[in-house]
């Protein structure tokens, strides 16, 4: 075992001291690339099991053994992370992402805290395994500011930020995916929080569609989360964050109560917060919709740095949007 990967691991483990407290969080980034000094290279801790992300071909066994015994975890499973995940085939990505642990025996789920609320996690399913650490803080808003509203969660994978809302005391929580599996997980982690949200507010199916189909019943909601992958296919079509994303705010808008709230997020690094922002405002303007700015929930910089100079990958922007306006 490399003495320098132990120390590397220890030093980044105490400065995410403050997220392990009080034990209501017991899920985070260990190591964040090169803001902790291991380009190419994360790992996240989901309660004992670890799971180490490399994006370039490199070595993961020292880091693996020193992590297997300074935490100490039951397994760790490996991903090879290509940059651009959603363009990948099946076999591609069951190749990326081994069933079989890299250390520790097979662990089939684990149970992990975030803010209290509990999570199931699979880190043999694939590349994503049930829980998008970064949008912890994004999350924790919603709950923080969902009392009373009736929320859309667009793009829900496992239903986390339903979860969120509902445990924030919203009125309604309507979660929309693909995945008819993501949706199935997404109850059984709602079941695992006590909440027991009706089969009708898991709505199955390409999420451009259901905008469609909800605008056509002319259903408000007071919040609407928009968490897109950077690329997806559909059958209404591809969505692709560098272009569509105009679009996309354009079909949302009308869902959007008056003054009510828009939280949109983009993790590709290659689109800049400037132009992020601007593609929310032309998707607003092209809605004749008017939008007030008020929060960015952006991923916690006690697990998530980044390196001196650098831009954040992820862009949370919550807005309000105002009355509709005339359109020219």
């Amino acid at each position: 075992m490399s003495r320098g990967a132990r120390a590397l691991l220890a030093r980044a483990l105490e400065r995410r001291a403050p997220l392990r407290e009080g034990g209501r969080t017991t899920a985070f980034r260990w190591l964040n690339g090169a803001a902790d000094a291991v380009p190419g290279i994360t790992l996240d801790l989901f309660g004992d099991v670890g799971v180490l992300s490399i994006y370039d071909a490199q070595d993961p066994a020292p880091l693996a053994d020193a992590a297997m015994e300074l935490a100490p975890l039951r397994a760790l499973y490996l991903k090879a992370r290509p940059r651009e995940a959603g363009t990948l085939g099946g076999e591609e990505r069951a190749a990326r992402a081994p069933a079989a642990p890299l250390r520790g025996p097979a662990i089939d789920s684990v149970d992990v805290r975030e803010q209290g609320l509990v999570f199931r996690i699979r880190p043999g399913e694939g590349l994503a395994v049930g829980l998008y650490l970064d949008m912890r803080e994004a999350r924790g808003w919603v709950r923080t500011h969902a009392r009373g509203r009736a929320l859309l969660n667009c793009f829900a994978y496992t239903g986390a930020f339903g979860i969120a809302a509902r445990a924030g005391g919203a009125a309604r929580a309507v979660d929309v995916d693909l995945s008819r599996r993501s949706l199935a997980w997404g109850e059984e982690n709602a079941r695992l929080n006590g909440q027991s949200p009706p089969p009708t507010d898991r709505l199955a199916g390409d999420v451009f569609e259901w905008l469609r189909r909800l605008a056509r019943r002319e259903e408000r909601f007071e919040a609407v989360v928009l968490d897109p992958p950077g690329f997806a296919r559909g059958k209404a079509g591809t969505f692709s964050a560098s272009r569509d994303w105009p679009g996309l705010v354009e079909r949302t808008a009308p869902l959007v109560a008056r003054d009510g709230w828009l939280l949109a997020a983009c993790n590709v690094a290659a689109l800049s917060g400037r132009k992020f922002e601007a593609a929310l405002a032309e998707g607003v303007r092209r809605a004749g919709r008017t939008a007030e700015e008020v929060a960015r929930p952006d991923a916690s910089p006690l697990d998530f740095p980044v390196p001196r100079g650098e831009e954040p990958p992820l862009k949370v922007r919550v807005l309000r949007l105002g009355v509709l306006t005339s359109r020219r």
